[in-house]
């Protein structure tokens, strides 16, 4: 088993490789993870504005036209 993770020497360098990969993948999910969340917060406060600003239907209006 020992022979398998030294990889015929070259284990430092492979498992290196390999440690490096995963904490950019990692990265990278946090970083998309955390964009998501910032996207969908400034949509809710878009259409919260959207909403505010959205004229209102006057009955009253309607009716003596």
């Amino acid at each position: 088993m020992s022979e398998f993770f030294a990889m015929g020497g070259y284990g430092s360098y492979i498992w290196g490789s390999y440690a490096i990969t995963a904490i950019a993948m990692i990265a990278l999910l946090v970083a998309t993870l955390r964009g998501l969340r910032a996207s969908r917060i400034e949509r809710q406060q878009l259409e919260a504005v959207l909403q505010s600003r959205r004229p209102r239907k006057n009955k009253k209006a309607d009716k003596t036209s």
